[in-house]
């Protein structure tokens, strides 16, 4: 046995870099990667274009290694920054230990010396018995090698694609409570595991500790694809009309669902060295030609990279691609071959198993070893060739901002923080809040709007919903928001006369309930005139006079008509108005219907849900009250007043104002400017105004929802559209849609996983900033959003039954867990 401190390659760590005993210098950057599934073609290439100018920069005799860790993990409850109220606590539980890969990359750079010898599979520093420095550094090369660094560096973040960040040295050599990159190496420990000795045996197979570590290479020419690029199509999201991108090695990076490390090599050598030695080996194969065809397509090949290195002016490298795979299952360590062959596959390559080599590589793969690695085992390529197999993406990322929403990640549905108004806005990617949603019947639309507003409230925002078919009831009473509904045993009831506790008098609320009165008196096509406008001001302002000097009076329209009849009646007389100028008893007569006794006289005296200003969470329902012709305009003007009364007075919090199918009743003449008003001005408030339609024909009949809401939306939100895929281009051209959004679009639960109940949404925030999630819940939240009449019925079934809606839930998700239920 061979004591590891003998043939250590590492000699320290300072300066930030990792020197080897050799004389190597190393410096290691940390990667943040674009999200996987959110790159377009054009993407793929100009990405792939930035690594190439970059690693161009590199000096001779360097070594670019990217080392991609894909390490099993499971997701973490965190109760105190979700909330604690009834279905947030649900939604930790249910995705308490959810299984998915954490992927981290790394990016070392190493300069070796000049005149360093080349490692092989037989001549490596794991081979010796010990090892001793060849040289000393020299200041003037560490300060160039460190420029070039820079630069590269400078390359890739300029790109807009990837930011590097620079490892301090005790991220490299780790310290008594974390672990440093090398030791992770070496020990093959997860991001948050603690520092921890483990025996490696690397004879015959590599053990580390429990885990039996295999490794498979790409390393002959033989084993890889006759084409490469920057992506290839994912079948699973493609169409017969569009082509889904991925990275090309995508399939040996997130892809890839086990523990395992994609490491990725690229020697720069003296190239004119290396031509040199191609011209004497294909003049070499020329010789033998005639005793193998084999010489002469080997020979051939050879000429053809030599043209094309002189004729295009590449720079030769040598390259090395490989994959560490590793399991403590026994079992799922049997099936580790499959994936990995199973991923190659998708890539046209061959997986080779390595056996005589791999201690040599896996030991080159320690950061600051990379020098070390044995060159037998590379092949000739060019920097163009081999970035095509570099991992280009990672797993979606979380918004660390507080406004966010709750989704799963497409791969595993890992929960995700996704902050779709604040920090896309901050970030000006939008310049509005506004949204857009469109999805078909059964798409789980209200499922996710639902969702968001619950999200929203538990943020601390307003919210106010106009609802046609009971989408939100469930969500409402479960955090006892506002219910407004019409039946014939329950009326809809407002008091726009009613003044809440912080409200006050003004001008808005004196203009608001003036309109109001001047609608429910004039019809439509019917004007006003100016003093008929100055009769029915004084009289509201006397009126509120009124009721402050009378405390006992309770301020509602019936009690205002009282006013008109009595002490308003007295000040008509001694102004000695004109009838001409203002008909107090046709006045009078038309708004009867509306005082006490009358067909109408529950509509504006209501004595309960009083506080609408303060009120957090609104809803009204108006599939009974679409169609007539006296409640509906009151209501929409009510609710109109109480958003404008919200977006003014409540200064500093989210005012969010969702419209659901009920905007074609709105987009009427007369009501349809509320819409136009809501989308250029609430903006200006801290306001969202949110838009939801069901048909692309909606779209293209409304001029509204064309113009007015679709143009002033940046948000636009739409979900499962498969129906249209033959005739999408209708709704790319409406939407201003980019063909990497139209794949996306069309992605939709094209590969869900079946064992898990989900639909997915598209999200698009302002110019090329989209992505596709899981709209993903727990059994609790699905009870509280489901709009299905079967599953409504029994919620309130157990709600009855257990007093309130929460323990009714509560029950009826236990019994459906214990599969007493659905």
């Amino acid at each position: 046995m061979v004591e590891a401190s003998n043939i250590f390659p590492i000699y320290k760590i300072e300066h930030n870099c990792i020197l080897s005993m050799a004389g190597d210098i190393t410096i290691v950057y940390s990667a943040v990667l674009p999200e996987i599934f959110t790159l377009s073609e054009r993407d793929y290439e100009t990405y792939h274009q930035a690594w190439i100018r970059a690693i161009k920069l590199l000096p001779q005799d360097s070594v670019f290694h990217k080392q991609d860790w894909f390490i099993e993990a499971k997701h973490k409850p965190n109760f105190d920054k979700h909330g604690s109220s009834f279905l947030s606590v649900s939604s930790e539980k249910f995705f308490n230990e959810r299984p998915y890969l954490e992927h981290e990359c790394f990016i070392y750079l190493t300069k070796k010396p000049s005149g360093r010898k080349v490692s092989t599979s037989t001549y490596s520093n794991i081979c010796k018995k010990s090892i001793v420095p060849t040289q000393t550094i020299d200041p003037v090369l560490f300060r160039e090698f460190a420029d070039a660094s820079g630069q590269f560096e400078r390359i890739l973040s300029d790109s807009g694609f990837c930011r590097l960040e620079r490892l301090n040295d005790d991220d490299l050599a780790g310290s008594a409570n974390k672990a440093g990159i090398i030791e992770r190496y070496c020990f093959l420990l997860g991001k948050e595991q603690m520092p921890m000795i483990r025996d490696v045996h690397v004879k015959g197979d590599i053990q580390i500790g429990e885990k039996q570590v295999e490794l498979y290479t790409l390393s002959d020419t033989d084993d890889l694809p006759t084409l490469c690029g920057s992506r290839i199509n994912y079948d699973k999201y493609s169409t017969d009309r569009t082509k889904f991108s991925i990275g090309f090695a995508s399939p040996l990076g997130a892809l890839l669902n086990c523990n395992h490390i994609l490491n990725q090599y690229v020697f720069i050598d003296d190239a004119q060295k290396t031509l040199k030695r191609l011209e004497a080996k294909k003049l070499r194969l020329h010789s033998l030609s005639s005793y193998s065809r084999e010489n002469a397509i080997n020979r051939d090949a050879t000429n053809d990279f030599l043209n094309e290195a002189i004729a295009s002016g590449r720079s030769p490298v040598k390259a090395h691609f490989n994959v560490l795979v590793w399991s403590e299952d026994q079992t799922k360590a049997k099936d580790l071959k499959n994936l990995v062959s199973s991923a190659m596959a998708q890539m046209d390559a061959v997986a080779k198993i390595e056996t005589d080599g791999k201690a040599q590589i896996w030991y080159a793969g320690m950061p600051g070893n990379e020098a070390d690695f044995p060159m037998n085992d590379t092949f000739d390529t060019f920097i163009e060739q081999s970035t095509c197999f570099f991992n280009l993406e990672t797993n979606y990322r979380s918004s660390i901002s507080q406004y966010g929403i709750r989704f799963g990640d497409r791969l595993t549905g890992n929960p995700v923080n996704v902050d779709i108004s604040n920090e896309p806005f901050d970030l000006g990617w939008i310049n509005n809040r506004s949204k857009f949603c469109i999805g078909g019947s059964g798409s789980g639309k209200s499922f996710l709007l639902n969702h968001t507003l619950r999200s929203y409230y538990e943020q601390g925002s307003h919210i106010v919903v106009m609802d046609i078919g009971h989408s939100y009831k469930g969500l409402c009473e479960l955090v006892g928001g506002y219910y407004f509904t019409y039946t014939e045993e329950n009326p809809i009831k407002f008091n726009p006369f009613y003044l809440s506790q912080g409200d006050v008098w003004d001008t808005e609320k004196r203009e608001s309930i003036k309109t109001l009165i001047l609608a429910l008196w004039k019809k439509d096509d019917e004007p006003y005139r100016r003093s008929e406008y100055v009769a029915i001001s004084n009289a509201l302002t006397l009126y509120f006079s009124h009721l402050e000097n009378n405390s006992d009076i309770f301020p509602c329209f019936n009690s205002f008509y009282d006013f008109l009849l009595s002490e308003y009646m007295v000040v008509l007389e001694n102004g000695k108005v004109k009838e001409k100028d203002f008909d107090i008893g046709n006045f009078l007569y038309v708004l009867n219907p509306y005082y006490r006794g009358g067909e109408f006289d529950y509509l504006l005296n209501a004595t309960e849900n009083l506080d609408m200003l303060h009120e957090r969470f609104i809803i009204f329902e108006l599939d009974n009250l679409k169609d007539h012709p006296i409640l509906f305009p009151v209501t929409v003007m009510i609710i109109m007043e109480l958003v404008i009364s919200k977006m003014r007075k409540l200064k500093g919090l989210r005012k969010i104002m969702l419209i659901e199918e009920c905007w074609k009743a709105i987009a009427k003449p007369g009501t349809a400017e509320y819409i136009r008003y809501l989308f250029k001005t609430m903006r200006k408030f801290y306001g969202e105004p949110i838009v939801v339609t069901q048909e692309i024909e909606d779209i293209i009949s409304s001029p509204i929802v064309k113009n007015a809401i679709i143009n002033n939306s940046d948000c636009k939100i739409l979900l499962d559209q498969s129906k249209y895929e033959n005739k999408f281009e209708i709704i790319q051209e409406l939407l201003g849609l980019t063909d990497k959004e139209k794949a996306q679009v069309l992605s939709l639960n094209k590969a869900n996983d079946p064992n898990r109940k989900y639909k997915e949404v598209f999200i698009s925030l302002g110019n090329g900033h989209s992505k596709v999630f899981r709209t993903e819940v727990s059994i609790e939240e699905y009870l509280a959003y489901s709009t299905e009449e079967r599953e409504k019925v029994q919620v309130q079934e157990y709600t009855r039954k257990y007093g309130s809606i929460q323990k009714g839930i509560a029950v009826l998700a236990q019994e459906i867990r214990l599969g007493k239920k659905l």
